[in-house]
């Protein structure tokens, strides 16, 4: 697909916004979704005036992890490149990752008696967190002949990358999380799942150990859950495969990974909707391509608060008059995944989009909602096309 689309490119002076309000879609709760109890004014005329659909992140019935929906979203198949947590949250924290390394995602977690009580350690305030970050940097800087480096995150996430003296074969970074994703329930053992992952399982088990000697009295955060045992990809840059000049606008750490993984400008930012507009605003003169990204959308909705969720939403909506100011070529809003509160977890369910342009039929729906997109012209479609939708627009 990106060779095709890269041969195709005719590059212009047009302006591209895409805006990700993580985990949008939802499922009913007193027969309205999240986006059904919004009130979104502005999101709902623009729906009316625009392109709309759903889109199927992976595939029917697959459930798409937050880096899999963003690679559809940039016109990559997830299925085709797939690339592993622990790569996107190293990169989103700024470490240079080599061929050489293993990326892992880690949660500070809370455990009693051998058993999870809190997966993310009652979300500790993020410099707490980087204390003991820091702390485990201090105390641990190498095993056996591996560099353990340390990068903290936000809340309770934290990065760690095992830096190999040598290139390490395909496969080594199958390794099983060790997150059992319920609480209630034990942590899971380090399993390698290939026989090259076992210098990598081994490695893991000796730091698990030595990380625990360092927090085993702090009162939350006592325990760590690996996930995202991955290395990096060779992937094609988005600047070459579409012809434009793309800057990425989030907070979260992660998305910032990604996008620098395909080539991105992705600074370092901190705030919420406000600040990220202020910032786009700011650089809207420099690029032609915008990913701006909304992540708490998605977190109210893993947490299983409906309301919260659909207040965000509302609140993303007041924002709206600062955006249609740009004034872009092609606005397009959507989510990454559906994450319903009903089910506090990502879903397989497609996502509502709206595509905003001067070439689209537009009229087909009355708003932004999951019910009114269906009716939309776009239909449901597999994710990875909206790239190309966007750039004909």
């Amino acid at each position: 697909m990106q060779k095709i689309i890269k041969d195709l490119v005719q590059k212009n002076n047009s302006k591209i916004l895409m805006i990700v309000l993580d985990g949008v879609g939802g499922l009913p709760v007193n027969e309205k979704t999240e986006l059904e109890a919004a009130n979104k004014p502005n999101l709902d005329n623009l729906a009316a005036a625009s392109a709309c659909g759903l889109h199927m992140p992976v595939g029917y019935g697959i459930t798409p992890g937050s880096g899999p929906g963003h690679l559809g979203l940039f016109g990559y198949d997830p299925l085709e490149w797939q690339i592993g947590r622990g790569v996107l949250e190293a990169l989103g924290l700024g470490v240079e990752l080599r061929k050489t390394d293993i990326a892992i995602r880690v949660n500070y977690a809370t455990i009693e008696n051998g058993i999870i009580k809190d997966r993310r350690a009652g979300r500790p305030a993020t410099e707490e967190s980087r204390k003991i970050t820091r702390r485990l940097q201090e105390k641990i800087r190498k095993i056996d002949n591996v560099e353990i480096i340390f990068e903290p995150g936000m809340e309770h996430r934290f990065a760690v990358v095992l830096r190999f003296p040598e290139p390490l074969p395909k496969g080594a970074d199958y390794i099983k999380d060790t997150d059992p994703q319920k609480e209630g329930k034990a942590p899971i053992a380090v399993i390698p799942g290939t026989s090259q992952a076992e210098i990598v399982a081994e490695i893991t088990r000796k730091l698990i150990n030595e990380i625990l000697n360092v927090i085993k009295n702090e009162p939350k955060a006592n325990y760590v859950l690996f996930r995202g045992f991955s290395q990096v990809p060779d992937i094609p840059a988005f600047a070459d495969v579409y012809g434009l000049n793309p800057l990425c606008i989030a907070v979260y750490p992660m998305y910032r990974g990604l996008a620098r993984l395909i080539g991105m400008e992705a600074p370092s930012l901190s705030g919420d909707i406000k600040e990220e507009i202020e910032f786009l605003k700011d650089n809207y003169n420099n690029h032609d391509f915008f990913f701006m990204h909304i992540k708490k959308v998605d977190s109210y909705g893993e947490d299983g608060n409906f309301k919260a969720k659909a207040d965000k939403i509302s609140e993303f909506d007041t924002f709206m008059p600062r955006i249609f100011e740009l004034n872009p070529d092609v606005l397009i809003i959507t989510g990454d995944h559906s994450t319903p509160a009903l089910m506090r977890s990502h879903s397989w369910h497609p996502v509502p989009v709206i595509l905003n342009s001067p070439y689209v039929l537009g009229q087909t729906c009355k708003a932004f909602t999951e019910r009114e997109c269906l009716k939309g012209e776009l239909g449901i479609f597999p994710t990875m096309n909206l790239m190309p939708l966007a750039l004909a627009n």
